[in-house]
């Protein structure tokens, strides 16, 4: 058992025992008044991030009262927030955690448990990935195709009506990992938002929608919470550092979590809203 704290969108779980903390995305709990959860963090849902994946833990002031909790991760230790190379928005950050101002010194005394937990190297970019990424098979709806991952290679299905004659003419295309060098995801929140795959045997167009190793993000296609997750699965098994096969992960029995839940109420660590709140959505998601 470890410290707990409820936060607006997530409740993060320090584990002592495998020094880690766990964080559960989930809807707002705290009554702060913020936008909707990020449909991304309804995508991840749970994490559990190995403290030798983070370079520090701080705590700031935040907006109307409130104070944010945030773990930095080392260079190259997440795949997701490699693959987003600093794009995703404030609001949008999975390692942030907003909290009323008056569980401020509960965030501290968080802060300063993990942060004594660090290690030397905490400062070194990580030399494979410590955090886990999605697994296959993936599936993404651009612009200009529906894009695939099986775990061992990358196929686009040009679709009819958004993909150029360049595209449409040469046919769908399939690129095994083992041609691969990379990828790279510029969001769709900007402009130019697009998935291209890096390849071995050089540089292709330069322009995405005619790139055939390339798909286009426009409205309604290719939304962060979809093809983010996606970059970093490509990612992580180009890295060779997370299994490419589709295996299910066991999910804790629901007695098992509940029973979990009351020994953390019963210790202090949760308000009587945390726990009321946490046992609702534990019961909605049976």
């Amino acid at each position: 058992m470890g410290d707990v704290l409820a936060g607006n969108h997530a409740v993060w779980e320090f584990d002592t025992a495998s020094d880690s903390v766990l964080i559960r995305f989930a809807r707002g709990m705290t009554g702060i008044r913020t936008p909707r959860t990020p449909r991304l963090f309804h995508a991840l849902g749970t994490r559990r991030i190995p403290l030798e994946a983070l370079s520090g833990v701080s705590v700031s002031a935040g907006r109307r009262d409130a104070v944010v909790l945030r773990a930095v991760p080392r260079p190259g230790a997440d795949p997701l927030m490699e693959a987003a190379a600093g794009q995703l928005k404030e609001a949008c950050d999975p390692y942030r955690l907003v909290l009323p101002g008056d569980r401020a010194p509960r965030a501290a005394a968080l802060a300063d448990a993990l942060c004594a937990r660090l290690g030397p190297d905490r400062a070194e970019p990580a030399g494979r990935f410590l955090v886990e990424a999605p697994q296959p098979p993936l599936h993404l709806k651009a612009a200009d195709a529906r894009v695939e991952f099986d775990g061992t290679a990358v196929a686009f299905h040009w679709s009819r009506t958004g993909a150029t004659g360049t595209k449409w003419k040469a046919g769908d295309q399939r690129y095994p990992l083992t041609s691969l060098t990379g990828i790279e995801w510029r969001s769709p929140e900007g402009p130019g938002g697009h998935l291209r795959l890096l390849l071995r045997d050089g540089p292709r167009d330069p322009r995405p929608d005619h790139d055939l190793a390339s798909a286009t993000f426009g409205v309604g296609a290719g939304a962060v919470h979809e093809s983010l997750p996606f970059a970093a699965a490509v990612l992580a098994a180009l890295r060779g550092r997370t299994p490419v096969a589709a295996v299910p992960r066991p999910r804790p029995a629901d007695d098992d979590r509940l029973r979990h839940l009351g020994e953390l109420y019963a210790a202090g660590l949760l308000t009587d809203a945390e726990y009321a709140a946490l046992r609702d959505r534990f019961a909605a998601e049976r």
